[in-house]
């Protein structure tokens, strides 16, 4: 099925899961999530993926429900959908999210595990590497891109304090991300074209990602 936008009922759905995020909501509603959110996305990872999964693997829609073992917050359900490209958490990804704020995309390293984080701090010790990523990012905060991550206070051990990407080693994720308020064109094929435009300004991100810090070795917990 090729993608023509999300349903008209995608933002709807959320906003109503925002309000009332139990099962008997999901239970009354999820025909709506299958047909306005689920199919959709699913649709525009299948379209994207040939383009960017080579080096990547295959794109994925993430599962709706949240993992509360763990969490304070016991409620069940994700207040919006997810899908990405990725060969390993950390390493890279293509990441696309629909919901109640509208579309957001992204890119980088979203989680660093131990062997990951070291892989990176290394690449960006280089006179080499580190400042390619610097010039990467610099060029995606120009085109409009939002640098977040979790960032260490104080200086990693063994760096010295006046390192000259010192910002960038305090690092322990670093990602790229941009969004869209709901519109018309959420429920067009014009989705598709932000999409795909976005992705393809983080290549070099995810290049980068992926040549130097890849997936993890360490198994999942």
């Amino acid at each position: 099925m090729k993608f023509s936008g999300f349903g008209e009922h995608a933002v709807e759905f959320y906003d109503g899961l925002l309000a009332d995020n139990t099962k008997a909501y999901w239970d009354d509603h999820v025909a709506i999530y299958q047909e306005h959110v689920r199919a959709p996305m699913e649709a525009l990872l299948a379209e994207l993926e040939p383009e960017f999964g080579a080096g990547f693997g295959e794109a994925k829609v993430f599962r709706p429900y949240r993992d509360v073992r763990f969490a304070k917050d016991k409620t069940p359900y994700k207040t919006h959908c997810g899908g990405v490209i990725e060969s390993g958490r950390g390493g890279g990804a293509y990441y696309v999210e629909v919901g109640p704020a509208g579309l957001r995309v992204g890119g980088g390293c979203f989680h660093l595990a131990s062997d990951q984080l070291a892989r990176y701090r290394t690449a960006v010790d280089t006179e080499l590497h580190g400042p390619a990523l610097e010039k990467i990012l610099a060029g995606l905060r120009k085109a409009g891109w939002e640098i977040l991550g979790d960032r260490l206070k104080s200086k990693p051990r063994g760096f010295a304090e006046d390192h000259p990407r010192l910002d960038l080693l305090r690092h322990r994720s670093v990602y790229a991300v941009r969004a869209w308020e709901p519109d018309d064109f959420l429920h067009e094929r014009e989705t598709f074209d932000r999409v795909r435009k976005s992705w393809r300004q983080l290549r070099k991100f995810n290049e980068w990602a992926r040549d130097h810090v890849g997936p993890s070795e360490k198994p999942r917990r």
